[in-house]
């Protein structure tokens, strides 16, 4: 991981996936979405929630639950 890349927060990915927490440490326990912890804070590279998007099939409704429209993780 380069100095560059952003670590989101645990609400920041329920936000953009507008899912719910035990949905995203759900998808970090099964490690479909890899994850850091620092002490007791966990953070989630931008790279791989791009990557747990990548491989859902996002364009196939219906696969898993985390379907719908492209999520931007660059900031405006």
């Amino acid at each position: 991981m380069t100095a560059d890349a952003e670590l989101l927060t645990v609400p920041e990915v329920m936000a953009l996936l507008k899912i719910s927490r035990p949905t995203v440490y759900g998808l970090v326990h099964t490690r479909r979405l890899a994850s850091i912890t620092f002490g007791r804070a966990r953070r989630i590279p931008a790279h791989a929630l791009t990557a747990l998007l990548d491989t859902t099939g996002r364009t196939n409704p219906g696969d898993d639950g985390l379907d719908g429209p492209a999520v931007s993780l660059s900031k405006p």
